[in-house]
């Protein structure tokens, strides 16, 4: 809707059925000439009080910011209407946007006979309306109260529109990258060495080891007495790598001080050693399909071991790591702290990608009301 100037108007009395279609607003410049202020609305007013609203227009390097101050009249006749001083209040233009949008909010849960909890999206025949609200937006504010597994079972089963529904799963799914990520990380930090934990945390999230990977096979015996850690399948062909897990607590890399190289460890050398023959078994059995499931196929697959910390590591170690994994054929080892970092890094680049899609401004603006002196009154 375009604005027009309050100067270029005359006012007039509007009537009442007219007030929703026309309202004329005028801005003065106050006194101090650092401020303009609008005309003072009454919000309340009875035979010994009046409350009223001053709206007030505050430029800023960026734009003008409105703020406005809440001014309470008593009676004292004969004199009239008095300023009660102590019962004025003075919002930025931050607490009157909270204001605003804290009045709607409650005047819905008002429309409600009872009493209890209440999640606030309009909705029609069970498919949501968003307006003019990015459905992303949406789902993300939402997910803060989608702590309870009830209501996200609910939403499973709700009739919600297309886009809603993949915004809600996609905010769900970050939200739960992100609390699987700090779940590995207080392991890490608490020393938990039971390989089991890790094995169960890497089961349920397999995504950590990279976005070539989009699930885990529940297969994890590919022959008599060859049992997988996990089996994960590729993006792109479909054909399935190993991981081989260790712990944490292991050593990686030792050093030779004759020949001043790094070489791995002997805890490290059998985990080749084992993940090398698993990588055999499985090319052979499942190169057209391992038996009683065909759909798992792998073909020249690859391998991954995970195994010890390098939290506290030199950069001359990592680089020897990186340098020995380059000499491996299929195979490359990995330390449980590099496995958080993976995680980590994709949270993070998806959480800026649902930033910028949601349009997010982190500009830190002004926002600070004027002086009482700024106010014409």
């Amino acid at each position: 809707m375009p604005r027009v100037r309050a100067s270029s108007l005359t006012p007039y009395a509007v009537p009442d059925d007219e007030k929703d279609d026309l309202t004329t607003i005028r801005r003065r410049e106050a006194r101090s000439g650092k401020v303009s202020y609008g005309d003072p609305q009454v919000l309340h007013e009875s035979s010994r009080r009046r409350v009223v609203l001053v709206p007030f227009f505050i430029p800023r390097s960026h734009g003008t910011n409105l703020s406005v101050k809440l001014v309470t009249y008593k009676k004292a006749d004969p004199e009239g209407w008095l300023l009660a001083e102590e019962k004025s209040l003075s919002l930025d233009e931050a607490a009157a946007r909270k204001l605003l949008r804290g009045l709607r909010e409650h005047l819905r849960v008002a429309e409600e006979d009872a009493d209890g909890s209440f999640i606030l999206l309009r909705v029609n025949e069970g498919t949501a309306e968003l307006g003019e609200h990015d459905p992303k937006a949406v789902a993300s504010a939402l997910t803060k109260v989608l702590s309870s597994s009830e209501i996200v079972q609910h939403l499973a089963e709700t009739e919600l529109s297309d886009e809603l529904l993949g915004a809600f799963r996609g905010a769900i799914r970050l939200s739960e990258m992100r609390s699987a990520v700090s779940q590995l990380r207080q392991y890490l930090d608490s020393g938990e060495d039971d390989e089991r934990v890790y094995q169960r945390w890497c089961e349920a999230h397999s995504w950590a080891f990279g976005n070539a990977y989009v699930m885990r096979d529940e297969v994890r015996e590919i022959s008599t007495g060859d049992r997988l850690d996990l089996l994960l399948p590729t993006v792109i062909s479909g054909y399935r790598d190993i991981v081989e897990l260790k712990r944490p607590d292991m050593p990686v890399l030792l050093y030779d001080q004759a020949h001043r190289n790094y070489y791995f460890s002997a805890d490290v050398s059998r985990a080749i050693g084992q993940s090398h023959r698993y990588l055999d078994v499985l090319h052979e059995v499942a190169a057209n399909g391992l038996r009683d499931h065909p759909e798992i196929v792998a073909y020249h697959p690859r391998g991954i071991v995970v195994i010890g910390r390098s939290e506290e590591w030199s950069e001359d170690q990592l680089k020897a790591l990186h340098g020995l994994n380059r000499r491996l054929t299929s195979l490359t080892v990995m330390t449980y702290d590099q496995l958080l970092g993976q995680g980590e890094r994709l949270v993070e680049m998806l959480s800026t990608r649902a930033a910028a899609e949601q349009g997010d401004d982190f500009e830190d603006l002004e926002t600070l009301p004027p002086d009482d002196d700024d106010f014409p009154f």
